[in-house]
């Protein structure tokens, strides 16, 4: 039997979440985007919540993409208001559009989001040797420029604690536990 982090517990999709997604390097604008919304959407809530929403997510947000998403209108939130596949909270909604917006103008001036965001670990995954759970810091000095500067251009819903998650999900920190077996897998990913 493997050895995992501890927080995955034994649920199917989550256990699938962390020995297949969770700490890979992401570089595709698209899949960024999505977990960038769904990291602010799970604000406050348990991430297996998100998880088990996640396929709605993406029918009704257009596949994540930012193009249409910043598009949208006051019709639009009321539709995904009264949609209980999602987290029907109004703030998250609207965060999500207005980072849509926000992705915009990251796209336009820097080219993808992906280099843009990348930047905070020198495009490198940052290697962390961490034995527990409670040794892993909330949020870093990474977390905490990226949560900054986004907040500048606009974004919400993107605080240090979930900027530091969303990196961790995204592979640009590896915070699995030094027993978990993907820990040294995912140590080799350049």
């Amino acid at each position: 039997m493997k050895t995992r982090c501890r927080w995955c517990g034994n649920d199917p999709l989550y256990l699938a979440y962390h020995d297949e997604e969770w700490g890979v390097p992401v570089h595709d604008d698209r899949r960024l985007f999505e977990m960038l919304v769904l990291e602010g959407a799970q604000a406050g809530l348990s991430w297996l919540t998100i998880l088990r929403k996640r396929d709605h997510y993406q029918q009704v947000f257009h596949q994540f993409d930012c193009e249409k998403i910043a598009r949208y209108t006051s019709r639009d939130v009321r539709r995904l208001l009264a949609d209980p596949g999602i987290v029907r909270n109004r703030l998250k909604i609207e965060a999500a559009i207005q980072n849509a917006r926000g992705t915009l103008g990251i796209l336009e001036e820097c080219g993808s989001l992906d280099a843009f965001l990348w930047r905070y670990v020198d495009g490198t995954p940052i290697q962390n040797h961490w034995k527990t759970l409670c040794e892993i810091p909330p949020k870093t000095a990474q977390s905490e420029a990226m949560s900054q500067d986004l907040k500048q251009r606009g974004f919400r819903f993107v605080g240090p604690t979930i900027c530091h998650a969303f990196m961790e999900a995204v592979g640009m920190v590896n915070d699995h536990s030094t027993d978990c077996f993907r820990h040294k897998e995912l140590s080799k990913v350049p």
